[in-house]
């Protein structure tokens, strides 16, 4: 089973999806900001093969998307704000290809170009054998370099949670390498798919994503000044901001 929580109320339900590498932990303050707001509800999922969500023998976007749509059956007026990765399982999700149906899609900072060497580094991730720790300092060091989560974005622990644990060999990230395989994935193809109305954001220094390339896309494309690739993390009420106008039927 995929681990996940939830929280608020409402009709109209709010999937945070986070990125390559990272856990539903990074969405912590973002949901403080749901829940201030209130009327909504949220679900916060670990994607398999990272958190404490279960490892598969393979990935891929239309397999992440397919997983959490067994969780998401009866939701009803359902909206996604995806992180990277958790853009495109977004947009796998909005396709109706599942059998949810999505009425907004905010993905926030996915990688679009990918180059030989982008692919081939990412093979050779999705490759490579488990490594073990010999101190939780040194895992959770690593654990940041690989989220992006470093601590002038994420001081404290809390947007760390179920990124590293221990085991019989050491300390260990909880991520699968093999969830690196997913890179590549066709984002225009998926924005082409998608049945819902699509926001677009970049933080304005995210090295990730050009803003020419989301607007080659889609139609609604933001930067958030001040932001990096972890947009969510650095700036929560911005991602409220570009939420609203799909929560209002806008």
């Amino acid at each position: 089973m995929i681990w996940l929580e939830s929280g608020g109320s409402g009709d109209c339900t709010i999937l945070l999806l986070h990125g390559l590498g990272a856990t539903a932990a990074v969405w912590s303050a973002v949901r403080r900001a749901l829940a201030e707001r209130g009327s909504v509800r949220w679900i916060a999922p670990d994607l398999c093969g990272h958190g404490d969500s279960p490892w598969r023998s393979s990935y891929s976007v239309g397999g992440l998307a397919g997983e959490l749509a067994e969780h998401l059956r009866d939701v009803k007026h359902l909206f996604v704000v995806g992180h990277s990765l958790g853009a495109y399982v977004g947009l796998a999700l909005a396709s109706g290809w599942f059998g949810v149906r999505v009425e907004g899609v905010v993905a926030i900072g996915p990688k679009i170009h990918w180059s030989e060497a982008d692919l081939m580094s990412a093979h050779q991730l999705a490759t490579r054998p488990v490594r073990a720790y010999a101190t939780d300092d040194e895992a959770w060091a690593r654990y940041r370099r690989v989220s992006g989560l470093t601590e002038d974005i994420a001081a404290g622990p809390e947007a760390l949670a179920r990124g590293v644990l221990r085991s019989e060999e050491g300390w260990r990230l909880a991520q699968d390498p093999g969830t690196f395989a997913v890179a590549g994935a066709p984002f225009d193809s998926l924005v082409a798919c998608a049945r819902a109305q699509l926001i677009a954001a970049r933080g304005e220094h995210d090295p990730m994503v050009a803003r020419d390339e989301l607007c080659a896309h889609v139609r609604q494309v933001h930067d958030i000044r001040g932001s990096g690739h972890n947009v969510h993390v650095q700036n929560p009420p911005a991602v409220l901001a570009l939420l609203e106008p799909l929560l209002q039927g806008g």
